[in-house]
């Protein structure tokens, strides 16, 4: 079954480039392609999409609040993927305290914004390599107070394999990159994060690195 993408941006030509590289995907079918905010929770109601790709600014209602209604929404929501650029991190942290599932730079390419759908739609998060680890440092003790940040305590202590694995995800690491560093399987990864997600609370790996970072365990020494 397709994956069902809804796209918003102000920008034509955005759109329009990401269209093509979705809808060349078997996997992937584009229901709608919209200017605004308003346009896209209009979109959203009438599709019900499993992936909405956000850009930030647009006229009417921006990003962030569309991110914001959606998430207040009762019922199955679709995931919402942040298109971002580098100089929007504060938005970027809002976005994350309002339950977007994933953050993509318009130039990160083609092969990162089907990722980041298919992460999206699966309730994973990709967030592109170049800015995880500046965005999220910021949360860490001692940076200056950020919309969005989390004060979540775990429910019980995380073991020291799931710190390890906590602290290589917060440093921007793929699952497979985090497998081959800690010399463990693929599946083993997933168990941990499934564990650590439960403890926090978290609702994706986005919100987990976030904690590590604002908590200090990512630059803790094991």
């Amino acid at each position: 079954m397709a994956i069902t993408v809804v796209i918003a941006d102000d920008q034509d030509m955005v759109r329009t480039g990401f269209r093509m590289i979705l809808e060349s995907q078997p996997d992937i079918e584009v229901l709608a392609d919209v200017t605004d905010g308003e346009a896209a929770l209009a979109a959203v109601a009438r599709h019900d999409p499993d992936v909405l790709l956000l850009d930030i600014r647009m006229p009417r209602l921006d990003g962030l609040e569309v991110t914001r209604r959606l998430a207040a929404r009762a019922g199955v929501r679709p995931r919402v993927v942040i298109v971002t650029t580098f100089d929007l991190d504060e938005y970027v942290h809002a976005a994350l305290g309002a339950g977007a599932s994933g953050f993509l730079l318009k130039n990160a390419g083609p092969a990162m914004l089907v990722e980041a759908v298919r992460a999206a739609a699966v309730g994973d998060a990709l967030v592109s390599p170049a800015i995880t680890v500046r965005l999220l440092r910021e949360l860490a003790p001692g940076a200056a107070d950020t919309p969005g940040r989390s004060t979540r305590t775990p429910t019980e202590p995380l073991t020291r394999r799931e710190q390890d694995v906590v602290r290589a995800l917060a440093r921007g690491r793929t699952n497979n990159e985090i497998a081959a560093e800690l010399f463990v399987s693929l599946s083993t990864v997933k168990s941990h994060l499934a564990n650590v997600q439960a403890k926090l609370d978290a609702r994706n790996r986005v919100e987990i690195a976030a904690w590590a970072w604002e908590s200090g365990l990512a630059t803790r020494t094991p």
